[in-house]
């Protein structure tokens, strides 16, 4: 494929969608140019875009059911195909999407005789079913199948704790891992007489999200984990610079990078990360977004003062802002700004 088919400038970094398919419900297919890139520059995006797509993408699974009148996980029940154990397995397969940071329920309850699919699972708004497809039991009998699930947001895989099973509740394996498969392939083109590089990104989604919501959540999170390296220990470094007694002209550099880096946090990393990362208390969450704050940029441009001040949001509230700013960003709102 040449430069023209994909319409990349050889001046500022452009990217595109060259091909979408949906392939099943459950799998979507996207495939995206990005260029121009020096030669070398390619490869060291590539890597890390294919370890973000597969590791720090987060996805919904359920991760335990209660389930009535059931005691033990290889326990059969009379009127039901299936084995407990089966349904477990079952249920770990069913493809969410949750747009809730807190825990959330869903309930089965089904008379048989029936064939029970995700389509039989209740929950709030914030979880959708991907498939209502999805197979889970079939009940042979008038018998009644009655299940409470607990569906959680994660990165990875958690393996379920036998330690906390009890009576009628069972853990479950969950895969809260929405990126089926990332591949990335390098290209070389001329321009002028320099050489540059395409990156073609290949992504494979479970269908909770599309590979170009899947490319701007890897994006953003690659973004959240080198703020924290800008900013630390940057003052520290300057008064050590201070300390051994350096001309003022040796450390007037170090100064303007200081500032440029700390313009580069506010002015752009931070447009770019979402309030989601913070990983607050439903409560707090849905009163900022409430009040049109979205990214961490916005929430910046509230004092402590002025979060007290947002309906509903109490003082519990602010504490767990400041916690979770301190902790991801190393960022202490200011008291009070005047306006």
């Amino acid at each position: 494929m040449s430069q023209d088919e994909i319409g990349v400038s050889t001046q500022t970094l452009q990217w595109r969608c060259i091909e979408s398919r949906i392939e099943s419900k459950r799998l979507l297919y996207g495939r995206f140019a990005i260029s121009p890139f020096r030669k070398g520059q390619a490869n060291t995006v590539g890597t890390a875009m294919r370890r973000a797509l597969l590791n720090e993408i987060e996805g919904a699974s359920i991760t335990y059911a209660e389930i009535r009148k059931v005691k033990h996980e290889y326990s059969t029940v009379i009127g039901i195909q299936e084995s407990i154990h089966d349904i477990l397995i079952n249920l770990k397969e069913i493809v969410l999407r949750s747009d809730s940071c807190e825990p959330q329920k869903a309930y089965i309850s089904i008379s048989g005789p029936k064939r029970v699919t995700a389509q039989d699972i209740k929950g709030p708004s914030s979880v959708k079913i991907i498939d209502d497809t999805q197979y889970i039991a079939t009940l042979t009998g008038a018998v009644s199948l009655d299940i409470e699930l607990n569906i959680e947001r994660d990165r990875g895989y958690r393996i379920g704790d036998l330690k906390k099973y009890r009576d009628g509740i069972f853990q479950v394996d969950a895969v809260f891992m929405p990126i089926r498969n990332a591949n990335y392939s390098v290209h070389s083109f001329e321009s002028g007489e320099k050489t540059k590089e395409i990156l073609f990104l290949e992504i494979w989604t479970d269908g909770s999200l599309t590979p170009k919501e899947a490319l701007y959540e890897a994006s953003r999170n690659l973004i959240d984990l080198f703020v924290p390296l800008i900013n630390s220990e940057r003052k520290d470094k300057i008064l050590g610079i201070d300390k051994k007694k350096e001309s003022d002209t040796d450390y007037f550099p170090f100064q303007l990078l200081s500032i440029d880096m700390e313009e580069i946090t506010k002015d752009f990393a931070f447009k770019h990360i979402f309030i989601d990362q913070l990983e607050l208390p439903a409560r707090a969450y849905n009163c900022l977004k409430r009040v049109d704050v979205h990214t961490i940029a916005d929430l910046l441009n509230y004092s402590e003062d002025d979060l007290i001040k947002i309906r509903n949001f109490g003082k519990k509230s602010v504490e767990q802002v400041l916690e979770a700013l301190k902790k991801r960003f190393s960022i202490n709102l200011q008291k009070n700004i005047t306006k």
